[in-house]
Formats: structure tokens, sequence, C-alpha cells
């Protein structure tokens, strides 16, 4: 369990070879390797080793890895395509364990293969022992999807962390970076992991650098503030659209006559943005709630002026059009993609039919869940109670049903930050950050499983190893 301290931490990569050449066939050279190391990464990253190689000729390789006495649990590597010189990262390891591999390739439909090498890989670095802890539970009676598939965690103070961990607490994948947090993650379609960072002296989710890395630990993607047309702080949220550009929340600031209502002719307003950023860091378009709203119609402009609205989450739904949420007027808004136009408003005075009794104080990681509806974390500050909140909503008729609520346990109660996730159709895995605990439960907001987190999680995020394969998956 990532929780339990190791106390064998001596040992370290090993590589038995008997030759430094082995020849597969006979002729033409293929499935000839030669110059076989085994290395650390750069960053010497316990869950991942690099396997170096040369063939004699151009052609397709790739690495079979199993551990010790498993080869029935055989994994095998993304295929690296007509080379001579070779470097395949292998992942989805175990700390502290043996492997043994073989090199494959192949040419004209015939496998080659090499004699089997093996090696242990290190330990848990020290850093990173205790930070989760998962509940005594009995773990048998979890649904199979959960077990399934990883959980994304990530660490906002320096040094920052990505990990992914399993149901039982295991750590099955890591990532670290030494001058920044990890202010908010999220994994992509493109089974990558793409991230807000930001040192110590950037506040709570505002970042002011975006970085995508591939599971093999590649810098897909990296821009700083104020290169290219990345000249906003950005913040709450980042994410990868169909186009493969970078959409985030982005802060934008405005000097309003505020007085009207009692401020100062010249008083500056913080508000929020949604700003599009391609590949090169060109900026593909923007929108400002400035735009949408006069900030003097606001009756708490003044009270709020410097973090006006508060957006904390954003989506993009099927349509391609972004639904965004507000902490602090507990709304949820639909902009157009296109035009800019706010589509509708949910929430507290909005443009919705509310059912009785289901108002929400803030919405957190709102989003359309696998059966298309809006699903969202309720703080629940006024009620000093948390909950999960799904409604489906008619964006003609502008009616809302409440599909199902689950309130957390008495006393689980985070006033700011959290998610809410559903694992199937009968469970949920909620965040719950300021009391730094992740939950399981079914609709009933049964508890069926936890995990004590040492750092305050903002989000936990899951991945089906069905989408993080090979990289993730089952041992």
């Amino acid at each position: 369990m990532f929780s339990k301290i190791n106390q064998s931490r001596l040992f370290f990569i090993g590589l038995i070879i008997v030759g430094t050449c082995i020849t597969a066939c006979v002729g033409a050279g293929f499935g000839t390797f030669k110059n076989i190391s085994l290395t650390e990464t750069g960053d010497g990253n316990a869950l991942r080793v690099v396997v170096n190689f040369a063939c004699a000729k151009q052609q397709d390789a790739y690495v079979e890895y199993w551990m010790k006495g498993q080869k029935d649990k055989l994994s095998t590597s993304p295929v690296s395509t007509q080379k001579t010189d070779f470097k395949i990262v292998l992942t989805n390891l175990k700390f502290n364990t043996d492997y043994q591999y073989r090199l494959v390739s192949g040419s004209n439909g015939v496998r080659f293969q090499s004699d089997v090498y093996s090696f242990r890989t290190k330990d848990i670095p020290d850093g990173l022992l205790g930070l989760y802890h998962v509940g005594d539970k009995n773990l048998q009676y979890l649904p199979a999807e959960f077990k399934e598939g990883s959980m994304m965690v990530y660490n906002r103070e320096t040094p920052g962390f990505i990990g992914m961990i399993d149901y039982k607490g295991d750590l099955r994948w890591y990532h670290k970076l030494k001058n920044t947090g990890v202010k908010v993650a999220h994994f992509t379609q493109n089974k990558t992991i793409l991230s807000i960072l930001a040192p110590m002296d950037y506040p709570t989710s505002y970042g002011n650098e975006i970085l995508e890395l591939s599971l093999a630990g590649d810098t897909i993607f990296y821009l700083k503030k104020g290169e290219k047309d990345f000249r906003q702080t950005i913040h709450h949220e980042i994410l990868l659209n169909a186009r493969n550009q970078y959409v985030t929340l982005s802060a934008n600031e405005r000097v309003v006559d505020l007085r009207t209502v009692g401020g100062k002719a010249a008083d500056t307003v913080k508000g929020d943005g949604i700003l599009v950023l391609d590949k090169s860091g060109k900026r593909i378009w923007s929108w400002s709630v400035f735009d949408a709203l006069d900030p003097l119609k606001d009756k708490n402009i003044l009270k709020e002026a410097k973090d006006w609205m508060h957006a904390n989450s954003l989506f993009i739904d099927a349509d391609g059009n972004y639904i965004i949420s507000f902490y602090n007027n507990g709304q949820i808004w639909k902009v157009n993609a296109a035009n800019k136009k706010v589509m509708w408003k949910f929430g507290n005075g909005g443009d919705f039919g509310l059912p009785r009794n289901v108002g929400f104080d803030q919405g957190h990681a709102v989003h359309r869940n696998s059966q298309h509806h809006l699903m969202l974390f309720d703080n629940g500050t006024s009620k000093k109670q948390s909950q999960v909140l799904v409604f489906s909503l008619n964006e003609v008729s502008k009616q809302a049903s409440l599909q199902w609520r689950t309130q957390l346990p008495e006393g689980i109660f985070t006033d700011r930050m959290g998610s809410a996730y559903l694992i199937n159709d009968s469970t949920v895995l909620t965040c719950v950050s300021k009391q730094n605990q992740v939950l399981l439960t079914n609709r009933k907001g049964e508890v069926l499983w936890s995990m004590r987190c040492a750092n305050t999680p903002y989000r936990v995020e899951f991945v089906p190893f069905s989408k993080s394969k090979p990289y993730i998956g089952e041992f």
C-alpha cells in the first residue's frame, strides 16, 4: 500500500546481459539487436525504465516485460516504428520488484525476439511515502469498475507532484516537479496529463504555466505566462478540446467607475474569462464575463470586486459550447463558443425553474456525466453539509428536474473546492477537500471506501484502465 513504508530501500536497477548482440535470424540483418542497455529516466522515476538498443536495419520494435515468475501477465510497450536506434520507456511497473523482459522486432510478418533479461525497480521515493492512506473497509465488495482504474491526485504546493493511485492505495504512476506546485490537472483523451503549474507566490488555484505530459514522462507541451499569446494568469481549469487546443479559465481585469455604488471613479474589478490557445501558443478564441454582465448591476460588486464571480470549473459540452460555474453567485452558465453569447444561466436566480428544496450554494467540478446529466459537487456552505447533485436540463423549455442527490454523511463538509464523479450508475467518487479525504459512496451517501490525504486535494479524477493502457493498467 502507498501509505506503508518499505524497509528494503537499497535496491537499484540491475541489468543482466549475457552478450551484447543477439541474432534471431540469418541474412538481411533483420532480428539483430545490439548495444542493449537499461537506464533510468532523466528524472530518476522509479516507475519508469528506459530500454535502449539498436537494430541492424530500419524496422518496428517493442519490448515485452513481466514480473519475474508471472510471464502469463505479460505487458507490451507501444510499438516504435521504422527505426534503427530505439529508446523505449517501460511503464506500469511496481516499486521494488524483479522484472524480466525481451526485445521484439518484425519484418514481413515474421517475429524476432531477443534473449530474456532482468532488472529490479527502485523503491518508492521518501518524499512520496505516507501521503495517502486507504481505510480499512472490506475491499472485495467494491464495484468492479472502481478496481479497474486509478485516481489522479496532485500536490498544489512546492514541490509539485502528480500521481495515479489505485483502490488499494498503491501508487501506479507519478511525476515530480521541483519549483512549482500543480494547481489542477486533467487526464485527456490523448492519454496525456494536462496541468496548470505555479510557484508558491501564486494563490490557491491560479497559475502561470501550462504543462502537458505523456504517460511515458515526455513533455508534450510547455508554455509560461508572457510567452506567445499566454498573457493572462490562468486558474482552476485546463482542458484539451477536440481540435487539440488548450482551453482554460483566465483572469480578466477591468477599470470600472464604481462611484454610483459607493466606490471609486477608477476601481479595478477582477473577473474571469475563457482562453483557447493552439499548440503554437497562439490565441484562437477568448471570452470575458465583462462582455456578458455589467459589474454595476451586481449588488455585491463592492464586496466582491477583487474576486468578482469567481469562476471555478469549465466543461466543453457535447455541442462544443462551454459550461462554466461561478462560486460567488451560485450560478452555472452555458456560453456559445461561436458568438460568445450566454445561452442560459442555471442556479440561484437563473433561467431555469428549480425543483423545491434542491437549490445549491456553490457548484464545483461541474460537468456532464456519462448519462449526459449535469453533475456538480455542492459545497453546501449555508447548511454546513456538502452534497452531490445531478440534474436533467431541458435547454428549450428551461426546466430542470433532479435526477438524484447524494448528501454526504453529517459532519463531512468542505466550504471550498471539491469534486464528484460517477464510477458507475450507483457509486460516486467524491473529494472532500478541506477535510483531506476522498470517499466512494453509493447514491444514499453510505461510505463504501475512503482515503485520507496528507495534503489538501483540490479534485480527484478517476481514470479507467481502459483509457490509460498500456501505461497504467492491471498487474
